[in-house]
């Protein structure tokens, strides 16, 4: 399904390069301590120090985990057996209509009001599919957010355990999915929410 995702990837970038510019702020500005890096020895023998961060590669993710996959191949033969659903009952609604129209090319009908109940019948038949199509649309729309958010929700978790051991400030995701975030871990200590609003609303006083 659509949803608008080149907005949403637009969105997520802005959202993206702003965290990045504010997590930058948290380390140079004179507001905050700056936070401890990591050390690292490059291939020189050299130590350099990083900052506390990472990020991960989305698509290789959601395509190279095994739960991930399995998710996907769940939605996607959901979306099959409802496709065959409605194939099946768009099918037999043509063949119906196909048969009213040569009887009525025909003059088979053995009254007119016989002919209009027909039609009126097939209208009805339509308007079923109609509706059959947009039930299914919907079911598989929950379904699918169902297991996206269940996805989520366990990369998370094992996320949040994974870092543990690997202390990360921050940790990105270079790109936006239905299922990541452009963040999927932050520390509190960046969390500046209530700065800005406090900031936000003073600004709206003085321009009154």
């Amino acid at each position: 399904m659509i949803c608008m995702k080149n907005v949403s990837y637009v969105i997520n970038g802005v959202l993206g390069i702003a965290v990045i510019v504010l997590f930058i702020l948290h380390f140079t500005g004179n507001k905050h301590a700056a936070l401890p890096s990591k050390t690292t020895v490059s291939f020189s023998g050299e130590s350099t120090s990083v900052m506390p961060i990472a990020y991960i590669k989305v698509d290789s993710l959601l395509w190279n985990y095994s739960f991930a996959r399995e998710m996907s191949d769940q939605i996607t033969k959901k979306g099959e057996d409802m496709r065959a659903i409605l194939t099946q009952e768009a099918r037999k609604f043509q063949t119906d209509y196909e048969s009213f129209q040569y009887r009525l090319q025909n003059q088979a009908f053995a009254t007119q009001q016989r002919a209009e109940q027909e039609q009126q019948r097939l209208q009805r038949q339509q308007q079923t599919l109609a509706e059959l199509e947009e039930k299914l649309t919907r079911e598989w729309n929950d379904y699918s957010m169902e297991l996206n958010l269940q996805l989520r929700d366990t990369i998370i978790a094992h996320m949040t355990e994974f870092n543990k051991t690997k202390k990360f400030h921050l940790i990105f995701s270079n790109s936006s999915s239905d299922v990541v975030s452009p963040i999927i871990i932050a520390d509190d200590v960046y969390d500046i929410t209530n700065e800005v609003i406090d900031f936000l609303n003073k600004k709206s006083l003085l321009n009154k």
